[in-house]
């Protein structure tokens, strides 16, 4: 990657956060950019760790929303996804996530989705007082207090989006 193409995603990124309060973007290594290393390496908790997971309603039209978890959870797909899809529902592949969102799994950013898509925010995450978003590219982070989410236009605070997730083995 050039530095021309991380300008441009810095710049993709500043437009979608402009006017929506405080936040930092903080660079990162792009190899380092899927959660549980970056916490790892950077120094963040994965319970301040925020990841933005596009799933699908299945069915011949599919319908897509963009669900916002904490790392230390797991988004509950068989019954609360597919009981707001009204129908059976599961992840997005990586090939409908980047169609989608434009940005690459480990970048996927919750800001600047295509108008429309609904946005569920697991209850969890707005207990936070900080949290660590994509950036919309493998190469930034958005560090941020969790209210920024309430400004996005098609937002929804879901309670028992996702779940805690078992303790990992060391």
């Amino acid at each position: 990657m050039t530095e021309d193409h991380h300008d441009a995603d810095r710049d993709a990124l500043d437009a979608a956060l402009a006017g929506r309060g405080e936040y930092e973007l903080f660079p990162c290594d792009p190899e380092l950019a899927d959660t549980a290393a970056f916490c790892a390496h950077y120094g963040f908790a994965l319970e301040d760790s925020a990841n933005t997971i596009i799933v699908v309603g299945k069915g011949a039209e599919p319908v897509y929303a963009a669900c916002v978890v904490l790392a230390t959870h797991r988004l509950d797909v068989n019954r609360t996804i597919k009981g707001r899809f009204g129908r059976k529902a599961s992840f997005a592949s990586p090939d409908e996530t980047r169609a989608i969102t434009g940005h690459e799994i480990g970048g996927v950013t919750v800001f600047g989705l295509p108008a429309g898509l609904p946005v569920w925010i697991d209850a969890a995450v707005m207990a936070r007082e900080r949290i660590v978003l994509g950036g919309g590219s493998r190469s930034w982070k958005v560090i941020a207090p969790s209210s920024i989410l309430l400004t996005l236009a098609d937002a929804t605070v879901v309670e028992g989006l996702a779940n805690p997730a078992p303790p990992r083995e060391p």
